[in-house]
């Protein structure tokens, strides 16, 4: 074996991640696992799409499945994956313009929100001046969220209005922070006179730095 064939076994995982479709289903099983179905419908993809870029991240150890009945669920074969895309995020971010200008134009909308970090976040619940909202699907709630966080998907938020304290903060997360669900649900908060800021991640990097997190009661 020559040195430049293990290069080419390392080179494998790269391939797997030269696929920008590959990543955002990646992005998707950082909140929970799902089946191929469930994948195909949040990303807009077809569900044979889907299967083949499933099949490319399988090969690279970055994925498994678990049967049961009819349906076959995905999920991140070890918490590694996570590390791999957020090496890979730090960097692009750092040091490609191109990623830069993207994320530029992409984020726009979030030029006059205000962000909370995770320690300003835990304060502010241990004194109980402000309350958090999880503005992701109800299954991916159940999977894993802030202790004390509220459940109130984006979609729902309007209808919810009404429950909310208004002397209190009311911060949301969602997915990561290239997430806009919680800038969508902090835009509506505030036009409609609430105080609301955007935690400044979301639920992967809340749990990749070793934080409390509570999953559903069955």
């Amino acid at each position: 074996m020559t040195k430049r064939r293990v290069f080419d076994e390392f080179a494998r995982i790269g391939q797997a991640l030269s696929s920008g479709a590959r990543i955002e289903l990646l992005d998707l099983l950082f909140q929970s696992e799902r089946t191929v179905e469930q994948l195909a419908a949040e990303s807009g993809m077809t569900v044979t799409n889907v299967s083949q870029h499933l099949q490319v991240l399988r090969r690279s150890r970055m994925v498994e499945v678990r049967r049961e009945g009819l349906y076959a669920y995905y999920r991140l074969a070890n918490d590694e994956v996570f590390q791999i895309w957020k090496s890979i995020r730090g960097f692009g971010e750092a040091h490609v313009l191109e990623v830069k200008a993207a994320l530029s134009d992409f984020l726009k909308c979030r030029e006059n929100l205000e962000e909370v970090t995770a320690a300003e976040l835990k304060k502010r619940m241990k004194d109980g001046t402000a309350i958090v909202i999880d503005v992701r699907p109800r299954t991916e709630y159940d999977a894993g969220h802030i202790p004390g966080a509220i459940s109130i998907p984006v979609q729902e938020l309007e209808k919810h209005l009404a429950s909310l304290p208004r002397r209190k903060e009311i911060v949301a997360y969602c997915r990561g922070p290239y997430c806009v669900q919680s800038d969508a649900a902090v835009e509506l908060l505030a036009k409609r006179g609430f105080k609301a800021k955007r935690l400044e991640f979301g639920m992967p990097e809340w749990r990749d730095m070793g934080l409390t997190v509570e999953t559903a009661t069955v």
